[in-house]
């Protein structure tokens, strides 16, 4: 029973028993009295009951509400450092039960996000230690004695390569915040799909010319523009892109990505796939996690920002991927966008 109820049906109670009270007293009073006691008794008696029912639906709704009170006493007890306790529910499918699931349900949201936060802080920070400490640790080295040319040139390429190591690690962090926006919150256009994905392979040829990518259109529509032509931000999708052929090539023995697009009702589908090393399904339900690579990714250079990344960005723009994938046999990363 509701609390609403319970104070419904408690106040309806207490005003018929002061009702039946004033009745009675009316009663008692007419047989026995003058018109001018009548006339005070009906008064005090008027008074009597409005002052009983007060003070009963006062006391009425204090225990009705005491539940909340305690509620928000509990409340008052949760804070960052024991963000894990939950508020009791009493199962009175009442209103209080109804606040506290709720308000667990937010607890619970919240801790997995300081979870996530102090995951990311603690992550971060390890990936920039390492090539922060190998660029401390040469050039504390060069500098503790006089060292030849050649010497010191290779102790600024170390520092030199960290550097861009760290100013890629950097970069990546930077577009996955903006992948956090709403597209509303970007600039949007009408990209079409299989010119950008020519862009992307000119782009991934001229820093990775050993890379092997091959692009396949093949519409439904091939006179219809409007198939393989998408409402979104160009800078992100490229990035998308990217980092799905990079995965591509990075992990096949030949180099190589196999990019198929298409189209089908409101959806345009673009096919990524590799024969390379492939994965194992628990692989595959970790890659999306920001910072998980397989025992075998880390052979390969990278973060484990890439996928975190691609997902964001495809969900921003209300997309969907999946990814199929057999160990030893390849992977197919499958996209599919609402074309215009």
């Amino acid at each position: 029973m509701t609390i609403k109820t319970k104070l419904a049906l408690g106040f309806t109670l207490a005003t018929l028993v002061v009702f039946l009270c004033c009745l009675l007293s009316i009663y008692i009073a007419r047989d026995h009295c003058s018109l001018e006691q009548f006339h005070k008794a009906l008064y005090w008696t008027f008074s009597v009951a409005l002052l009983l029912l007060a003070v009963g639906g006062y006391l009425l709704a204090r225990i009705a509400l005491s539940p909340i009170s305690r509620l928000s006493d509990e409340m008052e007890e949760i804070s960052a450092e024991s963000i894990e306790k939950r508020l009791p529910v009493r199962g009175q499918d009442d209103e209080v039960d109804e606040l506290a699931t709720a308000f667990n349900a937010l607890l619970e949201r919240l801790e997995r996000s300081f979870t996530s936060q102090k995951m990311f802080v603690s992550n971060v920070s390890h990936e920039l230690r390492t090539p922060l400490a190998t660029v401390i640790g040469s050039l504390d080295l060069a500098l503790q004695r006089s060292r030849t040319e050649e010497h010191y040139r290779r102790v600024m390429q170390v520092a030199l390569d960290d550097a861009w190591q760290m100013s890629r690690l950097i970069d990546e962090l930077l577009d996955l915040a903006k992948a956090d926006y709403t597209l509303e919150q970007v600039q949007r256009e009408e990209i079409r799909l299989d010119e950008l994905l020519i862009d992307v392979r000119e782009s991934l040829l001229r820093a990775y010319p050993d890379y092997h990518i091959e692009l396949l259109f093949g519409t439904d529509n091939t006179d219809d523009d409007t198939s393989i032509t998408v409402r979104g931000n160009l800078y992100l999708l490229r990035i998308a892109f990217s980092n799905l052929i990079e995965n591509n090539c990075k992990y096949s023995s030949n180099h190589t990505s196999f990019v198929q697009i298409s189209s089908w009702e409101e959806w345009c589908i673009i096919r990524f796939t590799d024969n390379g090393i492939g994965m194992t399904e628990e692989e595959e339900q970790s890659l999306f996690r920001l910072f998980y690579r397989g025992e075998e990714a880390r052979q390969a250079e990278g973060y484990g920002i890439g996928m975190t990344l691609v997902q964001k960005i495809v969900l921003m723009h209300q997309g969907e991927i999946t990814v199929l994938s057999e160990k030893g046999e390849g992977t197919t990363f499958l996209l599919r966008l609402r074309h215009v």
